[in-house]
């Protein structure tokens, strides 16, 4: 299934964006239609412009033209409040505040929520509970964040994004640090939040089998624009995988779940051939 920039299934869109850092353009006039209550998994080649893409859709860049619009309401008429009960991000990378504890960090996800008439309630406090269960890091409550490894940190990250408990999650490069087994279960994470909470994801995955596993909706980059979008077994073909990444590959069924599983050849430059 194809996600029409004008569908209006689509939570959140970007318009003809025009991207850039300093004078380097990123995109070009670029359409893109996120399905509400769906996983759609951003993938492409290093420097694509995958995670430049998912900063603009979360106001964290601003784009030169186009706009960004989030319940189709231009992304920059939101209140800052406002916005980040409705979304949240996981960046790739960040730093902790020195010599905060797990729980503390995580807590901050639930600042959104808090006002002059608001403070501290159960059910923030259920929530970073729960946040924290659904990342198996309940028993590092106490240990200061900057002393645990870089996968504890960046379940804490998620943790904390989790803790947020907004409608729709952006996660960029999400398994990052983690070994495959917590992989799959940050993915079946994300799935059952999906599932079962009905949480729109958007994510950006370097891995094109654990994307394929996971994703609705698919969104392949190349070079800064968008090639192909619709499920993994539209997106992931042996030719269109050639085009995109420069490499030749067989396309077969998964064996556990039948979605598409990429297995490379060969690269096709032959520079070592």
């Amino acid at each position: 299934m194809t996600t029409s920039m004008h569908d209006d299934s689509a939570i959140l869109r970007g318009e003809s964006l025009t991207l850039r850092y300093d004078a380097r353009e990123i995109t070009h006039g670029l359409d893109i239609a996120i399905p509400a209550g769906r996983i759609s998994i951003i993938v492409g080649p290093n420097a694509c412009g995958k995670s430049t893409l998912l900063r603009a859709l979360s106001r964290l860049l601003a784009p030169s033209s186009g706009r960004v619009l989030l319940h189709g309401r231009d992304l920059r008429d939101w209140k800052a409040r406002d916005l980040a009960r409705t979304m949240a991000l996981l960046p790739q990378s960040s730093i902790a505040p020195q010599g905060i504890s797990v729980a503390d960090l995580v807590s901050r996800g639930r600042y959104p929520h808090q006002s002059l008439l608001r403070q501290w309630s159960p059910e923030d406090e259920r929530a970073v509970d729960a946040a924290m269960a659904d990342t198996w890091i309940s028993d590092l409550a106490d240990r200061p964040v900057h002393a645990l490894s870089g996968g504890q940190r960046q379940r804490v990250w998620l943790a904390m994004t989790l803790a947020q408990d907004t409608p729709l999650v952006l996660l960029d490069e999400p398994t990052t640090y983690l070994d495959i087994a917590h992989q799959l279960e940050l993915l079946d994470l994300c799935r059952h939040l999906n599932r079962t909470k009905g949480r729109t994801l958007v994510m950006v995955l370097h891995d094109l089998n654990l994307a394929a596993r996971y994703a609705d909706n698919m969104i392949a980059m190349k070079a800064g624009a968008i090639v192909a979008t619709g499920t993994p077994a539209v997106v992931l073909t042996r030719e269109r995988i050639a085009q995109i990444f420069g490499m030749d590959s067989l396309v077969m069924p998964d064996p556990v779940t039948g979605a598409p599983m990429v297995v490379p050849v060969s690269s096709q430059t032959g520079a070592y051939a």
